[in-house]
């Protein structure tokens, strides 16, 4: 059984609806600070879209769970102008088959993941994230956007480093994968940007691999050679020559299928 309840900050509920594979939610209210959608699954993967304004993704529930605040204040500019204001809400979540989730496929793509802790992943955080603005946070790389010649508003949102040269960004896929390979879309709005030349995955299975990359804003693929691992941080990212301090990644797509039988 799959349900959508949508609730306001006290916990009051607004909206509900329940349904054994695909639930559907609509109804009308203009959000308010601290308004939140619940999902509650006894499958562990489902595809969900979360509001109009975000793309419909795959999302794990490790525990059941999905707590989707709704975005607010600062962190709706990271979305498209007017996202989350309108007074009619759709919400969906369907239960995914089996032969999707044993397909090769991209796992890292969530476009309802959240800046902070969750309950659902894939989620990405970092330990920079440029003047701490949504615009420049680490959840943007797994939005499923690659729009990548302009930057600081949407559709062109990135992982901005601040300059700093120790920074990483780490995805949590919530669950141990087969991985094959990595795409890295930089962010090309030359030539107010730089590019980082090489750089790191670590992998939580202990494994570490060194890539480089060319100034250029098309998708560039590292293998993964078949690791298996929960999470991957980039890390040692090391910036070219360029003039501008300003390398930034706009999308991470991560290749690979699950392990569930």
């Amino acid at each position: 059984m799959i349900t959508i309840t949508a609730k306001t900050a006290s916990g009051d509920v607004l909206a509900a609806a329940s349904h054994d594979s695909e639930a559907m939610l609509c109804f009308d209210r203009e959000y308010a600070p601290g308004d939140a959608i619940e999902i509650t699954s006894d499958v562990r993967h489902l595809w969900v879209q979360t509001d109009v304004s975000v793309l419909p993704g795959e999302v794990c529930l490790p525990e059941g769970r999905m707590t989707w605040p709704v975005p607010a204040g600062e962190h709706r500019l990271a979305y498209r102008p007017g996202a989350f204001t309108e007074p009619r809400h759709i919400v969906t979540a369907r239960a995914m088959t089996a032969k999707e989730t044993a397909a090769t496929r991209c796992l890292s793509r969530n476009p309802a993941d959240l800046r902070g802790d969750t309950d659902f992943f894939p989620h990405c955080t970092a330990n920079v994230e440029t003047r701490n603005e949504s615009v420049f946070a680490a959840r943007n790389v797994v939005d499923g956007l690659r729009h990548n010649t302009f930057h600081g508003e949407w559709p062109f949102e990135s992982w901005g480093i601040g300059a700093r040269e120790d920074a990483w960004c780490l995805l949590d896929l919530g669950r141990e994968v087969a991985l094959e390979s990595m795409a890295l879309t930089l962010r090309a709005d030359f030539p107010h940007d730089a590019y980082w030349v090489r750089g790191q995955v670590a992998l939580s299975d202990g494994g570490t691999l060194d890539f480089s990359l060319d100034r250029t804003g098309e998708r560039q693929y590292v293998s993964l050679s078949g690791h298996r691992a929960r999470w991957l941080r980039l890390q040692r990212l090391i910036k070219s020559d360029d003039p501008s301090a300003f390398p930034a990644l706009r999308q991470w797509e991560v290749f690979g299928r699950d392990l569930d039988k």
